[in-house]
């Protein structure tokens, strides 16, 4: 009898069996699951296809492979349209399991044929957890799993028919990578006139480079054409695969859709052999086993480089829209302190308030007299000043509003000059500012006067002896204070600005005469600040335009280093998983010394038989010779020199 499993698929191995591989590969299966590639970096497709192999990979072979290791070896039967997979398949088992014809393409679901009593392995998620299973006639098209029991099968060896990987349908072709990269074991099946077609080639030469197990199966070989076999052996040799078996099915007709049992009867006496021998299985699932986590190790390095680059381009980006608002806030600031703003409306609003006449006079006259226009000035001018206000608020609206739109223009151009961020822009409207930021400036430019206002309120009730004038003169100071920030340096000082006479000079005068030189110094830095935060306000709202897509996308999160060492341990993991086994119980050489257990088995169709035409194994020992000829099961495992 074949081992029976010891415990349920699923169940987590015991240490001995490689649980902390199976633990590290885990971390690095979340690692990969939380693995952000959504910007268009070079190589980013690439990327991402492996990104999705390795996560297939993961589920659907190489964990649970890892936690049921005495499930079932499954042999999947791959290869191109029209090979003659389901045809190969029907043959072996004697009975119509997979439907062929003459529709392109015709396999639309995978079956996956297994002895009866190993469908608890199968009928689970264990293995493709994507597919759903279905038992009874053929499913309708899509991602299913069609399960059917046959005794011909020896107990502990499962086929799957997969569909073709050069399929018209893209989700056929896709989903028979998928499930070639679930297998234990290759069969890989193509014909006399398509075995040098590029696709299958792709394929087997990421099967060569993973070390996967493999077997071809050359069908449709009319009785002398030997050369085609030796090419093909010879194109296996230069990809790395000269120590797979090759089988050669010999053009004939069908019977009832089935081959002549002495067609189809090397192919079964091989698959008789290794499913009827406990050791040559766990042999070929380890040697399968082991090139995959290396390939995966591998993967796993050339993606966290992408995520690297990913990350990288996520702060180019950034840098990009960052720098261009640091500017517009730069470029409004500059503006609202070199006297820029002192010209034309605000100006001739200002001289209005403050007049040409006895005001300026007083401050002439001496400070006495110009403290007593003070008193005078807050009487009777502070219905005027809202008019100042208003032209400060266009004023500075107008400075915002351009400074933003550059910044945005800026932004675009640097985004759609970079891939990963042209690809961003489309159907977004990130040129241009939208309509609605002149009502968010008007009213972050009437909050800074409304700061303005309390910040001379708050001096001024500081101060007991000038109550009476600040409860006359709130407005006039507060617009005195807007006038000598758009025209100080630092806040520190007054200037004379040239376009706008001694207007400078005269707020400066008219603020100390009531508060003093330090307390204007302070106000004048205080609504500096409190302007530039309005501002950078503004400018960050609109800088998240951009970095909302990136923030939405992940992609700044994405970091190689994690990567790196989950696949660290996996790969140390695996290396002592290797030492272990090297140390243990060797199996039985070449899967010699036993007779094949296979007392549940009625046995594959045409095991027994013979091929009339020797001619078809001529100049192919691996075949011809294969019960005397040793090492044969040593090639077989991996174990030659490859």
């Amino acid at each position: 009898m074949t081992d029976q499993p010891d415990a349920a698929p699923g169940t987590p191995p015991e240490p001995a069996d490689g649980s902390a591989l199976t633990a590290a590969l885990e971390v690095l299966r979340a690692r990969l699951g939380a693995l952000p590639l959504p910007l268009e970096t070079s190589g980013a497709a690439a990327a991402r296809t492996e990104l999705r192999r390795a996560t297939d990979q993961l589920d659907d072979y190489l964990l649970p492979r890892l936690r049921a290791q005495k499930a079932p070896l499954l042999v999947v039967v791959g290869g191109s349209t029209g090979a003659g997979k389901s045809t190969l398949v029907n043959s072996l088992l004697g009975e119509q399991v997979t439907r062929p014809g003459v529709l392109r393409p015709t396999t639309k679901a995978p079956v996956l044929v297994h002895h009866p009593l190993d469908a608890r392995w199968f009928s689970t998620d264990r293995v493709l957890p994507g597919l759903a299973r279905v038992t009874g006639a053929a499913p309708e098209p899509g991602r299913t799993l069609r399960l059917v029991a046959s005794d011909a099968l020896p107990k502990g060896l499962a086929l799957l028919d997969a569909p073709d990987i050069d399929s018209v349908d893209t989700a056929n072709r896709e989903l028979a990578a998928q499930l070639l990269g679930a297998a234990d074991l290759w069969l890989f099946v193509t014909t006399s006139a398509r075995y040098a077609d590029a696709v299958p080639w792709d394929l087997l030469r990421q099967a060569s480079a993973r070390k996967a197990q493999v077997a071809m199966v050359l069908d449709r070989v009319d009785p002398g054409a030997e050369a085609t076999a030796d090419d093909l052996r010879d194109m296996m040799a230069e990809n790395g695969l000269a120590d797979s078996p090759l089988f050669v099915v010999a053009e004939s007709g069908l019977t009832d859709g089935l081959l002549p049992e002495e067609s189809v009867g090397e192919v079964s006496r091989w698959l008789t052999g290794l499913g009827g021998d406990a050791d040559a299985r766990r042999r070929v699932i380890s040697a399968t086993r082991d090139g995959v986590v290396d390939a995966l190790v591998l993967r796993a390095g050339e993606l966290a480089d992408a995520a690297d680059e990913q990350r990288a381009a996520d702060a180019r980006l950034r840098h990009a829209v960052e720098r261009a608002y640091a500017d517009a806030v730069t470029q409004v600031t500059a503006a609202t302190s070199d006297g820029a703003l002192l010209r034309g409306e605000v100006l001739a609003r200002w001289q209005d308030f403050v007049g040409t006449g006895e005001f300026f006079r007083a401050v002439e006259e001496g400070i006495g007299r110009f403290r007593d226009a003070v008193s005078s000035f807050f009487r009777g001018k502070p219905r005027e000043a809202p008019q100042v206000e208003q032209a400060i608020a266009h004023g500075l609206e107008s400075v915002v509003l351009d400074a933003a739109e550059e910044a945005a223009e800026r932004s675009y151009q640097a985004w759609r000059g970079d891939a990963a961020g042209a690809a961003l822009l489309e159907g977004l409207e990130l040129l241009r500012t939208p309509s609605a930021l002149r009502a968010e400036v008007g009213e972050q430019i009437r909050g800074w006067q409304g700061d303005v206002l309390e910040l001379v309120r708050e001096q001024g009730e500081s101060k007991r002896g000038r109550a009476r004038a600040l409860s006359f003169g709130v407005n006039g100071l507060g617009v005195a204070l807007m006038i000598f920030v758009f025209a100080s340096t630092g806040g520190l000082t007054g200037i004379e600005v040239g376009i706008a006479g001694g207007s400078a000079v005269l707020a400066q005068r008219l603020l100390e005469a009531v508060f003093g030189e330090d307390a204007v110094r302070r106000l004048a830095l205080q609504a500096r600040d409190r302007l530039r935060a309005r501002i950078e306000a503004v400018m960050d709202g609109q800088a998240a335009r951009y970095t909302a897509q990136l923030d939405a996308l992940g992609s700044a999160e994405a970091s190689g280093a994690g990567l790196r060492a989950a696949a660290d341990d996996g790969a140390a993991a695996a290396a002592a998983v290797r030492r272990a086994r090297a140390t243990g119980t060797p199996a039985a050489p070449d899967g010699g010394g036993r007779a094949p257990d296979l007392t549940e088995s009625r046995g594959l169709r045409g095991v027994t038989a013979r091929p009339p035409d020797e001619n078809l194994t001529a100049g192919r020992p691996d075949l011809a010779d294969e019960p005397a000829r040793r090492g044969f099961w040593k090639r077989l495992f991996g174990e030659g020199d490859r």
